[in-house]
This record gives C-alpha cells, sequence and structure tokens, in this order.
C-alpha cells in the first residue's frame, strides 16, 4: 500500500494496524516514496553458543602468506621520479622513444 505523507500523519494508528497485520506502507512525497513502514521481528533472541559446530570448515593454513607474495613486500620499487608539471616521469627505454619522436 502507498499513502502520502498527509495521509500517513492523520491515518498513523490505522496504518500501523495494518503493518502489523503484516502489510507494507510505503510513504510517498509528491510521488517519491521516502519512507516503508514495516512490521518489527520478534523480540532479539540469543543464539546459543556453538550452533554452527560442524557446519564451517577453515583450512589449517588460511592466514599463512604464500611466499611468492610476502617477497613482494620486500623486494624494492624501481625509482620513479615526479615531475610538478606532467606526474610521474618515465626512465630508459621510453625516454629514448619520446625523444626520438620530437627529433
Amino acid at each position: 500500500m502507498e499513502v502520502n505523507i498527509h495521509e500517513a500523519k492523520t491515518q498513523l494508528s490505522r496504518l500501523l494496524r495494518r503493518v502489523a497485520e503484516g502489510e507494507e506502507v510505503t510513504i510517498s512525497r509528491a510521488g517519491v516514496p521516502v519512507a516503508k513502514l514495516v512490521a518489527v521481528g520478534p523480540a532479539g533472541q540469543s543464539r546459543p553458543m556453538g550452533m554452527d559446530r560442524g557446519k564451517i570448515w577453515m583450512a589449517d593454513d588460511f592466514d599463512r602468506l604464500p611466499q611468492e607474495v610476502e617477497a613482494l613486500f620486500y623486494t624494492e620499487i624501481p625509482d620513479v621520479s615526479f615531475t610538478q608539471k606532467h606526474g610521474p616521469r618515465a626512465t630508459g627505454d621510453l625516454v629514448k622513444k619520446k625523444a626520438n619522436k620530437k627529433a
């Protein structure tokens, strides 16, 4: 069910009764939905500890970092210089190619 804001304000008790019966009510402003009234679920009940025991499996090495990945943390990063005007500046062969294009 969809109602406008004015109707929602004037008929709130009636709308809440319908929501309690399981209906959802959308409140709109100028035909555009802005809110939804829905019933509150049952009061939060605590779940027993260990209720998922045996349903979840975790590998023995789930937190072990592969050597190839760990090596990436300890290798040196190539030196890249920056210029204010153009950002990162290419080094090596790329500089030579650019110089040749300008010539």
